[in-house]
């Protein structure tokens, strides 16, 4: 697989306080195409922080290059899920949200912005549902539309920030599954932040977990065959290996 994403000694710190901390202290990462990485770590190690930066909502020092150019900015190659589920705009239908961002872009031709609107609405399972209203949708289905809107854009990194960390245990488990659909059948690059060791062993091609210094204590291939259960073979022993660093890093020694 090619390099797509380079994260290279990257630091950031907020300065907002005088003894304010580094937030990510000196990190490097590559993410290859395809890859689907799933990253792990104690609340407040700059898991958002980084996205972030990747997206390029914050400033930092270092650099980040996606196929080999510099973040400096938001940029639709680089498509960001965050865990609110109110990314719509309550007043467009279902299909006019995904539109929009094509619209923004330049796309005027009617008739090609019905067909990427239903060509992704289909891809998340709601063909039926485009000439609803957000309101009118669960929190899971308004997940699907805004993943859906983000890949109408055909970005080349999907950001997602704990995206399914709000909704209830079925309605998790059927989007985990519905998203890895998507990744297989699209070939996308996924980063997915997550504090929840079976949906990072279950959804991710590769796993990482971040230390509470902004650093990255453990970065594996996740060789378990999918689908994942607790069942499959080598489960417990990625298991243990998280869980164990977690509560490492865990200030209340608590860990999912």
């Amino acid at each position: 697989m090619s390099k797509l994403l380079e994260v290279r000694n990257i630091t950031k710190n907020y300065h907002d306080a005088p003894d304010s901390r580094n937030i990510l202290q000196d990190l490097s990462l590559t993410v290859n195409r395809g890859d689907f990485l799933c990253i792990l770590g104690p609340s407040g190690c700059g898991k958002t922080t980084l996205i972030r930066c990747i997206a390029g909502f914050e400033g930092y020092e270092g650099e980040i290059l996606v196929d080999g150019k510099r973040v400096e900015k938001p940029g639709i190659d680089r498509m960001m899920v965050f865990q609110d589920f109110n990314q719509l705009f309550p007043w467009k239908t279902v299909k006019k949200n995904i539109q929009y961002p094509l619209k923004v872009n330049g796309m005027t031709e009617k008739a090609q912005l019905e067909k990427i609107a239903q060509e992704h609405l289909d891809l998340v399972g709601l063909g039926d549902k485009g000439d609803l209203y957000p309101h009118q949708l669960s929190g899971g289905m308004k997940q699907r539309v805004a993943i859906a809107k983000g890949l109408a854009l055909n970005p080349k990194i999907i950001l997602m920030d704990e995206p399914f960390a709000s909704l209830d245990a079925m309605t998790r488990s059927k989007l985990q599954m519905e998203l890895l659909r998507i990744w297989e059948k699209e070939n996308a690059t996924v980063i997915f932040i997550t504090h929840n060791i079976q949906e990072a062993l279950t959804l991710g091609s590769r796993v990482l977990l971040m230390s509470k210094q902004g650093e990255i204590k453990i970065d594996i291939e996740n060789t378990i065959p999918k689908p994942v259960t607790p069942a499959s073979e080598g489960y417990g022993d990625m298991w243990t290996l998280f869980h164990d660093a977690l509560w490492a890093e865990s200030e209340t020694g608590e860990a999912k």
